[in-house]
């Protein structure tokens, strides 16, 4: 009879990642006693942002009170975690923000998005592309290239208006509404084609439907004969990043696909913004 492999429960996990290592596992490991000590001390504060006593973390990890206790005190002295007197409680401290926030900076989106953005092509047979805002424009960052003969073309370094592309006004909907009016009223708004959106309150309220909907669209407002739909990756304060859109002509981005589309660069967004480590606000329309 063969036998049942159970799956670690929650408690056999927490024990895993909080507990510290025997002598003879980190001899043979090859790692530093003091120091895995000291990095199970910090997961474990890390999973009770309120704090824990001397006693609770020194449970939580395994150790005596008296180790515990000095190795506390040396990352205290290192600003990685502090100690709360009113309320005797051990908590993160400053310089593990700021270790951890170095995860943030080194992150490249680029390289998270690509096969992301590969398989949004395969799936939606358009091209899809990667941008960022920047002085009131877009900046492409990446593109995947679909294989059809006529395809949309914006390559990596090209430039688009905030207020008449997909990806520009995804973003536009996505940061604070105070922010979105400031930028909105210190735009250029000339019209590029006859369907471009050229008054701040065509504009607002086109933002306001992408909030609700999730994605947002170039109806040939950038270029005749030109699709787009755009939704957005978020950072881990839930703001807007980068901007994912699929573009393609008209012939083949019809009004039957545009919500089929809009939902698909709504989820594979959603999967970067996963990935990267960022969360997708309420009001996303996820």
């Amino acid at each position: 009879m063969d036998a049942i492999t159970k799956s670690p429960t929650e408690d056999e996990e927490r024990r895993s990642e909080f507990q510290v290592p025997s002598k003879e596992v980190l001899r043979a490991s090859g790692q530093v006693q003091s120091l895995s000590r000291a990095l199970k001390l910090l997961n474990a504060l890390s999973h009770h942002p309120q704090g824990l006593s001397l006693s609770e973390v020194a449970h939580e990890v395994g150790l005596p009170t008296s180790t515990a206790h000095r190795l506390l005190t040396t990352l205290q002295n290192e600003r990685y975690v502090r100690f709360d007197t009113e309320r005797s409680a051990w908590l993160i401290g400053v310089q593990a923000f700021r270790v951890g926030s170095a995860f943030v900076r080194s992150r490249d989106l680029v390289a998270t998005a690509r096969p992301y953005m590969r398989r949004l092509m395969e799936q939606s047979g358009e091209t899809v592309n990667l941008a960022i805002a920047d002085r009131g424009e877009v900046v492409y960052l990446a593109q995947v290239e679909c294989h059809k003969m006529m395809r949309a073309i914006a390559g990596p370094g090209g430039r688009a208006r905030l207020h008449c592309s997909g990806v520009g006004k995804a973003i536009l909907a996505f940061v604070d509404e105070s922010d979105a009016r400031r930028i909105v009223s210190g735009l250029d708004l000339r019209r590029e084609t006859p369907n471009t959106r050229d008054s701040v309150a065509a504009l607002e309220a086109d933002l306001a439907t992408v909030r609700t909907r999730g994605y947002a669209i170039d109806d040939e407002e950038t270029a005749i004969g030109l699709r787009c739909v755009a939704s957005i990756v978020f950072d881990e304060h839930s703001e807007a990043i980068a901007a994912l859109s699929i573009s393609g002509p008209t012939a083949r981005i019809t009004d039957q696909r545009i919500p089929v589309l809009g939902e698909a660069v709504k989820a594979i967004a959603a999967e970067i913004t996963g990935e990267l480590g960022g969360r997708v606000p309420a009001r996303s329309g996820a």
